[in-house]
C-alpha cells in the first residue's frame, strides 16, 4: 500500500481521538481496512467537536486527503464498499484481539503488548460506532477492556501483581478519565510474535463475567503480539496450537424445509445476510468454529423464521 501523506499536528481539541489515529497508523499495513475505519471515526467525531477553528479545519482536510486515497487503493475491497461486511471484519477483529488479551490475562501473564491488546480493542469498538449504535454486548467488552487495560497498567506501574481472570469493575473508578494509562509508555508492536513467547491460538476460554458473554473457538488474529518483557521473570514456553474443536450441528437444519407460512421480513433477510458476512469475516482467521455457528444461526432464521 502507498505510503499516504503525513497529517499536521493533533489539536488540542482532538486529543480524545489521538489513540484511535495511532491505531490506524499501526495497521495501514498490517490491516488496511481497519486503518481505514480508525481514520473515518476519527473525521467523524473530529467534526463534532470542531470543524470550524483554522487550525481544526486543516487537520480535518489533511485526514480528509488520507481517506479518499485509502479509499481508492481499497475501491475494490468488500469491506469498503459495503457497510455489513466492513462492520463484520471490525467486529471480529477486535473480539479476536480482546479474547486475545483475555487469555493472557487469566493465565496470569502480565505484559504491556497484552495491555495493549485489551485497550486496543476498546478503542475499535469505538470505531464500530461509524456503523450505528454499538450492541450491549459490545458496550460491555469495550467497558471491560479499557478498565482492564488501565488496571493492569497502574499495577504493573506500582510494582503490584494484578489478579487475573475475571474481576468485578470497579463502578467508582473513571475508566474515561484514565484512559490514557491504558495505552501510556505501550511499544508499538512487531508484526510477527516474538521468538521468546507465542500462543495457543485456540486455547481461549469461554466465560461469562460481568455480564460479558464470550463465545468458544475464537482466537487472536495471527499477526497479535504476544511479548512477555524479559524483566517479568516468567519462563519463555513455546505452546503448541492445538486442533479446533467444531460446535455440534443440529441434525434438525438438515432436514428444515422452509414453511410456506413463514412469511421473512427485510430485517430477517439483514440479519441472515450479517451472520453469512461474520462466518466469511471469521473464515479469514481461519476459525471455523465460529463460522460454523453464524452459518448456523443465518440458516436457522431463513428456515424457520426465528433465532
Amino acid at each position: 500500500m502507498a505510503a499516504l501523506a503525513p497529517l499536521p499536528s493533533l489539536p488540542a481539541q482532538f486529543k480524545s481521538i489521538q489513540h484511535h489515529l495511532r491505531t490506524a497508523q499501526e495497521h495501514d499495513k498490517r490491516d488496511p481496512v481497519v486503518a481505514y475505519y480508525c481514520r473515518l471515526y476519527a473525521m467523524q467525531t473530529g467534526m463534532k467537536i470542531d470543524s470550524k477553528t483554522p487550525e481544526c479545519r486543516k487537520f480535518l482536510s489533511k485526514l480528509m486527503d488520507q481517506l479518499e486515497a485509502l479509499k481508492k487503493q481499497l475501491g475494490d475491497n468488500e469491506a469498503i464498499t459495503q457497510e455489513i461486511v466492513g462492520c463484520a471484519h471490525l467486529e471480529n477483529y477486535a473480539l479476536k484481539m480482546f479474547l486475545y488479551a483475555d487469555n493472557e490475562d487469566r493465565a496470569g501473564r502480565f505484559h504491556k503488548n497484552m495491555i495493549k491488546s485489551f485497550y486496543t480493542a476498546s478503542l475499535l469498538i469505538d470505531v464500530i460506532t461509524v456503523f450505528g449504535e454499538l450492541t450491549d454486548e459490545n458496550v460491555k467488552h469495550r467497558k471491560y477492556a479499557r478498565w482492564k487495560a488501565t488496571y493492569i497498567h497502574n499495577c504493573l506501574k506500582n510494582g503490584e501483581t494484578p489478579q487475573a481472570g475475571p474481576v468485578g469493575i470497579e463502578e467508582d473508578n473513571d475508566v474515561e478519565e484514565n484512559e490514557d494509562a491504558g495505552a501510556a509508555s505501550l511499544p508499538t508492536p512487531p508484526t510477527q510474535p516474538s521468538s521468546s513467547s507465542t500462543y495457543d491460538p485456540s486455547n481461549v476460554p469461554s466465560g461469562n463475567y460481568t455480564g460479558i458473554q464470550i463465545p468458544p473457538g475464537a482466537h487472536a488474529p495471527a499477526n497479535t503480539p504476544a511479548e512477555l518483557p524479559h524483566s517479568t521473570g516468567v519462563a519463555s514456553n513455546t505452546i503448541q496450537p492445538a486442533p479446533q474443536t467444531l460446535p455440534a450441528i443440529d441434525p434438525a437444519l438438515f432436514n428444515t424445509i422452509s414453511q410456506g407460512d413463514i412469511r421473512l421480513t427485510p430485517e430477517d433477510f439483514a440479519r441472515a445476510q450479517k451472520y453469512c458476512k461474520y462466518a466469511g469475516s471469521a473464515l479469514q482467521y481461519e476459525d471455523v468454529s465460529t463460522a460454523v455457528q453464524n452459518l448456523q444461526k443465518a440458516l436457522k432464521l431463513l428456515t424457520t423464521g426465528r433465532e
